[in-house]
């Protein structure tokens, strides 16, 4: 069994091949950051039970695991394990990348309009875009999170979405990630970068998926900078192999009278943990985030959301809702934090979780950290299992129970993808919702 010092020693290791394999090809700026953040990920280490962020989620697995680099293109799959992923046939602009690697041939660039920007980040720093050194990891902090300065430690690739000022790109932006086993645990750090620029409107689908059942680690970050006035839409679908583990953070900055919204949607993995954290630093934001995850077996979800209210007259709204069976593990931790001066701030934060089986369980924590005294801000947790009255009233009209039981919890899950605008997004989660309801379900119970 590998300790925690030999597996530092691991990353710190494919750090230096790294750092060598990059001397002289990188900006001088981020090749300090990288440095920086290696240096604190070796300070900080892995997480353990005993900090209160991470109290319900072990990651010991990833930790006792020796992950190598996907520093390679596998061989090409087969085209029919990446189609199923990709959405439907929508007109849009869609990246690729196979094992943290962009694939040309799967991506379908499309005409955008003048002056956008939507490449993958290698080539972006390739070509020194000297941009990047203002908002590249200047917003996800490595300093306090260490899968963060892990993912910093190791950026070189990922999507680089940069959208000008008055401009409105009106086809979705697709940003797929596929892994693929290679009969060896790997490892990816996708590093994602969305800069709206002021007036500008966009939509952003980030979708995570393995083609097969192998082990691998997907440690991914995204930051989203909107601009004043900024409109933007984001999604992340998350269907990873069901031994997969994936840890992500997002870091929403939103400049003033800018409107985020951003929709979380777990369904594989065996440990997952998603942080998603907003800071409304403008007069008038405006920010929703929602949320739905749904695990069964022994799979294990945590979701830490974070929405920093830094300036006064805005609003957000937040709703997480999870599905449980078997024994299944949720946690589900919400803080808003309304700053000094952040007076007429309108917040309400909900999270709601259904418990299929009683061998299922979930720990919810919403929190309100308030500084300001004229603010208007609510929070609530709910558990609970399927109505025994509405399911005797479903079964004294004809109805079986298992297609009763089938029905309430997508009604209940219905409030989630009810709210996905994209037609595409909401078409996918529809069907991977189905399927993973019980089918054939005898209708021999009795409540």
């Amino acid at each position: 069994m590998i300790d925690v010092t030999e597996e530092k020693d691991l990353y710190l290791s494919n750090f230096a091949l790294l750092e060598k394999s990059l001397s002289g090809k990188e900006p001088a700026w981020l090749h300090r950051i990288r440095k920086e953040a290696m240096a604190r990920f070796a300070e900080l280490g892995f997480p353990s039970t005993r900090n209160e962020e991470w109290r319900f989620t072990n990651v010991a697995p990833i930790v006792k695991t020796p992950f190598k680099p996907t520093s390679y293109q596998p061989a090409d799959p087969a085209a029919g394990s990446i189609e199923r992923f990709t959405l439907g046939r929508w007109a849009g602009y869609q990246l690729v990348f196979i094992n943290g690697q962009l694939s040309k041939e799967y991506s379908s660039p499309q005409l955008l309009s003048r002056g956008v920007q939507v490449s993958n980040l290698a080539a972006a720093l390739q070509s020194d875009a000297g941009w990047l050194d203002s908002h590249l990891a200047r917003y996800a902090s490595y300093k306090k999170h260490p899968f963060v300065a892990l993912n910093t430690a190791f950026i070189t690739e990922g999507a680089l979405i940069n959208i000008p000022k008055d401009t409105v790109v009106e086809e979705p932006i697709h940003l797929l990630f596929i892994s693929i086993g290679n009969g060896e645990a790997t490892v990816s750090h996708p590093r994602n970068l969305i800069v709206a620029g002021p007036n500008s409107q966009t939509t952003v689908i980030e979708s995570y998926a393995g083609v097969d059942d192998g082990i691998y680690f997907t440690n991914a970050v995204t930051e989203i900078v909107a601009g004043e006035n900024a409109v933007i839409d984001h999604y992340k679908l998350q269907r990873e192999s069901i031994r997969a583990f994936h840890v992500a953070t997002l870091q929403v900055q939103q400049a003033r009278s800018t409107n985020v919204s951003t929709h979380s949607i777990s369904l594989g993995g065996a440990l997952v943990r998603n942080d998603v954290n907003a800071v409304l630093d403008g007069e008038g934001c405006d920010c929703v985030l929602n949320g739905l995850y749904m695990v069964a077996g022994r799979q294990h979800v945590d979701n830490h959301t974070r929405i920093d209210h830094a300036k006064p007259h805005c609003s957000s709204r937040e709703l997480y809702k999870g599905i449980l069976d078997d024994k299944a593990r949720a946690v589900f931790n919400g803080r808003i934090i309304v700053r000094p001066g952040a007076q007429k701030t309108d917040s309400k934060q909900t999270n709601k979780n259904l418990l299929l089986s009683e061998e299922a369980l979930v720990n919810t924590n919403p929190q309100l950290e308030i500084y300001a005294d004229d603010v208007k801000c609510t929070h609530g947790a709910t558990i609970g299992q399927l109505s025994a009255d509405a399911l005797f009233y479903m079964r004294s009209r004809g109805i079986g129970l298992g297609t009763a039981r089938n029905l309430l919890t997508h009604a209940f899950a219905s409030d989630i993808t009810g709210r996905i605008k994209l037609e595409a997004v909401r078409a996918e989660l529809e069907k991977s919702l189905v399927a993973r309801l019980p089918q054939n379900q005898k209708d021999v119970e009795s409540i």
